[in-house]
């Protein structure tokens, strides 16, 4: 049900808000309604196949969804391990990228990536990848969106710097994982758990069913 929920939530996002995209340019496919489908579909199809092998008691079905829930978690673990090891490469090369999709803010075709922009420095009160001045080869010298104004108007980011957010949004991104860290531990922890007790769970039965059947067998 979970799974569905988050399939139909993205399918939303992207019928309605289709023009809402990524800010990255080099993974233009990574935007918020797209990874919403892919978690939503993976976790629709490792429920559907525990659900279905725990209700028919097939075990081709359980050791399926074992292994699926078994290789999501050592793939959890991988990139977080490689995450920490490489942070400040990860950084770099984030804000290097970052940097590379503001040129494309005015371009045609890109609207889901300016208005991505546009929402996360209204949100955030920031105004950049590291400050305002990120903007200045993009639009020309004093020149900012008007999303990144501490007052907007219409034309407000024109010749006045000294009135729009100095903190860049790269900053603000992290500040909030650092303000957050303990909510996000928790949820990764429970989803972590809830994973452990799915596999807990299937191989029980799995061993239940092998047991029974050779029972029979006897």
């Amino acid at each position: 049900l979970c799974g569905c929920g988050l399939l139909g939530v993205g399918i939303w996002l992207s019928v309605s808000q289709g023009n809402f995209a990524t800010f990255s340019p080099s993974f233009p496919s990574f935007s918020a309604a797209n990874l919403v489908i892919a978690i939503g579909t993976i976790i629709m199809v490792t429920g559907f196949l525990g659900c279905l092998g725990a209700i028919k008691e097939n075990k081709c079905l359980l050791l399926s969804f074992f292994i699926i829930l078994l290789i999501i978690l050592l793939a959890e673990l991988i990139l977080l391990i490689l995450f920490f090891v490489y942070m400040d490469k990860v950084n770099e090369n984030a804000k290097k990228d970052l940097k590379e999709g503001l040129k494309l803010y005015n371009t045609e075709n890109n609207v889901g990536l300016k208005n991505a922009w546009n929402i996360i420095q209204a949100e955030m009160h920031c105004c950049g990848v590291t400050d305002y001045t990120d903007w200045f080869s993009v639009l020309g010298e004093n020149i900012v969106p008007d999303r990144c104004c501490m007052e907007n108007s219409q034309d407000c980011g024109r010749n006045s710097t000294d009135l729009v957010w100095k903190t860049g949004c790269y900053e603000k991104v992290k500040m909030w994982f650092e303000d957050n860290k303990h909510v996000l531990g928790t949820v990764g922890m429970c989803i972590l758990i809830m994973q452990i007790l799915g596999m807990a769970f299937s191989m029980t039965l799995f061993q239940q069913i092998h047991r029974t059947g050779k029972k029979y067998d006897a």
